[in-house]
C-alpha cells in the first residue's frame, strides 16, 4: 500500500471537488475585479467537507460543498429636483444633471436634457 500515489482530498470524486473550488474562485476573482464593488472588502470562500462513516467504520461517505461570500455592488446615486410646471402648475420631478442641458463638456459630449420622472399621484 505504500507504493500508491497519495492525493489531496480535493482531488477525490474524479476531481469534482477541486473543480467546484476553482469554479467558486472564478466568481471571487470576477467580484474583486468588478469596479462596482468595494476593492478593499474581504471576500470569503468556504469549503465544507462532511464525513459520514457506516456502522462498521469501513466506508465513509463524503459530502463536499463550496460556497463564496462576495461583496455586493456599490449603490448607484442620483439626485432629484422637485419643481412646479410652468405650464400646468403641477409638480414635476427631474433627475439632476451635472451641467446645463445642451452645454458641451471638455470631453466633447453634450449634456442631455434631464429626465422627467413619471409617477402616479396618490389619492
Amino acid at each position: 500500500m505504500s507504493n500508491l500515489d497519495k492525493a489531496s482530498i480535493l482531488r477525490m470524486a474524479m476531481g469534482a471537488i477541486e473543480e467546484r473550488v476553482n469554479y467558486e474562485m472564478g466568481g471571487v476573482l470576477d467580484n474583486i475585479l468588478d469596479i462596482n464593488t468595494d476593492a478593499k472588502k474581504k471576500r470569503k470562500m468556504t469549503i465544507v467537507l462532511e464525513f459520514l462513516p457506516d456502522a462498521e467504520r469501513r466506508t465513509i461517505q463524503v459530502n463536499a460543498g463550496v460556497k463564496s461570500a462576495l461583496v455586493p455592488t456599490d449603490p448607484v446615486l442620483t439626485s432629484l429636483y422637485v419643481a412646479g410646471s410652468a405650464t400646468t402648475g403641477e409638480m414635476e420631478v427631474y433627475e439632476m444633471v451635472p451641467q446645463i442641458p445642451g452645454q458641451q463638456a471638455l470631453s466633447g459630449d453634450t449634456q442631455e436634457e434631464p429626465k422627467i420622472l413619471k409617477f402616479q399621484k396618490r389619492a
